[in-house]
């Protein structure tokens, strides 16, 4: 999963939830809850101007960051058109399920 993940929080899963995604950072980066809820800790809508605006106002943030998640802002930036391109195609698939569930559930 090519998801976006800016910071170093974390979140316990509601009661019921079921994790869909963990990663090497963030145990619960995604999960769902009674195939109507959808909770991810990533950003799957990102686009060049947000990375690069949220790179540049988290600055300071970024260099005084201990944690190996946490990416030079030029790691960030490095094939940002490439990489956003398939995070909105990913976010396609994932909301397109999504609504699936829902209309199933109406």
């Amino acid at each position: 999963l090519p998801g976006f993940h800016w910071h170093g929080e974390t979140f316990s899963l509601p009661p019921g939830a079921v994790r869909i995604l963990d990663s090497a950072y963030c145990a619960n980066q995604a999960f769902v809850l009674n195939d109507l809820h959808l909770g991810m800790q990533c950003h799957v809508e990102m686009t060049p101007g947000l990375i690069a605006s949220w790179c540049e106002h988290g600055a300071d943030e970024i260099a005084t960051s201990d944690s190996p998640a946490v990416q030079t802002p030029a790691a960030m930036q490095a094939d940002v058109k490439s990489r956003t391109g398939r995070l909105h195609a990913l976010a396609d698939k994932i909301y397109s399920r999504w609504i699936q569930g829902l209309r199933r559930k109406t």
